[in-house]
């Protein structure tokens, strides 16, 4: 399995909401989600970062995931219930997170 290509889209800033921690993100164009939170001091455990061990797999409460991993089916990714922070997205560019 392999990870999905960039996307296009990417120029936009996404805002990532923390339900857990209780804080909003703000994730550059050229940074991943997993690097973000990791940045604002959540500890999210990761090994590939690349989208294909599932290590970073968090729980979506709002918002669509745009799913770029190599990890989830395609009906979990239809579900949309959880998300690898290493690689994908979000449409529209928000997501709330179990974190």
């Amino acid at each position: 399995m392999t990870a999905a290509p960039e996307h296009a889209g990417d120029a936009a800033r996404l805002e990532v909401v923390c339900a857990v921690a209780d804080m909003a993100i703000a994730v550059p164009p050229d940074t991943s989600i997993l690097e973000a939170v990791r940045r604002a001091g959540l500890p999210v455990p990761a090994a590939c970062a690349d989208g294909r061990c599932g290590a970073c797999e968090t729980r979506v409460l709002e918002g669509r995931p745009d799913h770029r991993d190599g990890v989830l089916t395609g009906e979990e990714r239809a579900y949309g219930e959880t998300m690898m922070l290493c690689v994908s997205r979000a449409t529209p560019p928000w997501l709330v997170l179990d974190l």
